[in-house]
């Protein structure tokens, strides 16, 4: 007699996966190995990606090899590029550290909420000094993702308790609080060095203890995920360098440019280190990492390189406010593609959140954009038609091709064509009104979004400029008074036609016409007091 088999019971998906997990745990499978089988190809979707964040700080457009320098080889920011997408035309909100920096990690125009200057030294700052608390930072929204979160290197973004990193969205922070460190040794002047809000004395040179500290955080975060942002001083001022990085370029006989070349190498050095680590873990097909300069090159001081752009750090010209740029995250974004349209640190925020299954809402404001589309070529459109920049009376607009731009005291707008004269040679404003007006329009709608700056830079260059002026008025003041008693040969206070005509300098002084000069007439007359 035949033995009848069961009828086979028809099961759910999600019975399905239950069963077959109970299954797993006796065959030795954990939940990956599972999502592997169920879905080849995908054993990394069940990790959000880590998020690696490199900023440097005041390095050139032209001074990375992936840009074209051949001078001082950086092989390992190069990888980033060659790995994956290379920026040319890659922009960040502000010419200066701390207000560049505000956009960058909030994904917001820094102006919308008053983030407009630098503060001056860390000794000088103004007592308003701070990222508004009103705005989230990039790291407090990965957290809420699930992340660890981490930096290392410079803030510059606030000194009060309120407004340190660990306040503001990050777990664990090394670094100092200022605008420029010394490299060997601690510096007051940019901070002590700091472990979350402790003190710390640091021995190493400043870019390699950067380094160290960031494989750390790597090291212990490795199995979930993580935000490292790693925003180095280098190659900031003070030009500081050690002799195993120097003696790399003994060819250079120029010592600033030797030991600028000796810090950009030193921190290239990083920047391998931090690849290698993650590299280790076999994380890079799971890790977006990000690498940008804050603002151009400081070239008459540090001789970092913007060419062929026109223009330095602190100026709205291209040298001032484009850089280099690029993205890497294997296997999810193209390896070794330039990208030639515009595209802004704001646009950091959003891509990093996108790429860790967040959303933002509408109703935050973001000007920044999710760039992921357009590096893969979903979307085939500019990721901005528009871009705009203020710090103070510096001021600028990139419509399309066409960039209006007015610097500090002029007093007319100048317009080029950024297609045809990346070097703004060539100003076409009085060739092309209209244009001017279509561009003027756009950039005046800009600027009535956004506040009133919270506070100026204020620092002891000014105050000892001031200091200077108020000296050398006093002093010419002081002498002018010692001349006038020499002329007065009888002493009554007034200088005669016969007094004055032996010092040219007092010739026309005789203000209400009554033929002598009295010591407040040539104070006003000499002095315009």
């Amino acid at each position: 007699m035949k033995r009848r088999l069961p009828k086979p019971q028809s099961l759910t998906r999600r019975e399905f996966i239950t069963r077959s997990t109970l299954a797993a745990g006796f065959l030795g499978l954990h939940s990956n190995g599972l999502e592997h089988i169920l879905n080849p190809g995908r054993s990394n979707a069940v990790k959000k990606p880590n998020i690696i964040l490199i900023v440097a700080d005041d390095l050139g457009y032209g001074e990375l090899g992936c840009q074209g320098n051949k001078e001082i080889p950086t092989p390992h920011i190069d990888s980033i590029a060659r790995n994956g997408v290379r920026f040319t035309n890659g922009y960040v909100t502000a010419p200066l550290c701390s207000p560049s920096r505000a956009g960058l990690l909030t994904g917001r125009y820094q102006q919308r909420f008053g983030h407009e200057f630098n503060p001056g030294q860390t000794t000088d700052a103004s007592t308003d000094f701070g990222l508004p608390l009103s705005e989230t930072l990039l790291p407090a929204r990965l957290k809420e993702l699930g992340y660890k979160t981490g930096m290392v290197g410079k803030w510059h973004l606030g000194l009060k308790p309120e407004f340190l990193p660990t306040n503001r969205g990050f777990d664990e922070f090394f670094g100092f609080l200022g605008g420029a460190h010394s490299y060997v040794g601690n510096d007051v002047k940019g901070g002590t060095i700091l472990r979350s809000s402790t003190p710390v004395s640091e021995k190493e040179y400043l870019t390699d203890a950067f380094a160290r500290e960031a494989e750390a955080f790597i090291e212990k975060h490795h199995d979930e995920p993580f935000f490292l942002y790693l925003p180095f001083n280098a190659v900031h001022m003070p030009l500081q360098s050690i002799q195993k990085y120097l003696d790399r370029f003994g060819h250079i006989k120029d010592e600033k440019r030797k030991t600028f070349a000796a810090m950009s190498s030193a921190m290239d050095d990083a920047v391998g280190r931090v690849i290698e680590r993650v590299r280790r873990h076999k994380l890079e097909e799971n890790t977006l990492i990000v690498f940008i300069s804050d603002n151009g090159g400081p070239t008459l001081t540090t001789t970092s390189g913007n060419l062929p752009l026109r223009g330095y750090k602190a100026q709205v010209l291209e040298g001032g406010i484009r850089l280099p740029f690029m993205m890497q995250w294997k296997g999810r974004l193209p390896a070794g593609k330039v990208f030639h349209q515009p595209v802004s640190s704001l646009d950091i925020h959003p891509t990093a959140i996108a790429a860790a299954g967040g959303t933002i809402k509408p109703e935050v404001n973001l000007d920044g954009v999710d760039l992921s589309p357009f590096m893969t070529g979903k979307n085939p459109d500019r990721p901005h038609e528009t871009l705009c920049w203020r710090m103070g009376e510096k001021q600028a607009i990139r419509h399309g091709d066409w960039k209006l731009i007015k610097e500090q005291g002029e007093k007319e707008w100048s317009l080029y064509n950024l297609a045809d004269d990346v070097g703004e040679a060539n100003n076409l404003a009085a060739k092309l009104p209209e244009k001017v007006k279509e561009l003027k329009s756009l950039y005046d709608a800009w600027e009535a979004q956004l506040q009133d700056p919270k506070w100026i830079r204020q620092d002891n260059r000014r105050t000892r400029a001031r200091q200077a002026a108020r000296q050398s008025q006093t002093e010419t003041e002081r002498q002018l008074e010692n001349r006038f008693k020499r002329l007065d040969r009888n002493g009554d206070g007034k200088l005669s036609a016969d007094e004055a005509n032996s010092a040219p300098r007092f010739r026309g002084a005789d203000l209400n016409g009554d033929g002598v000069i009295t010591l407040e007439e040539a104070k006003k007359h000499i002095l315009k007091k």
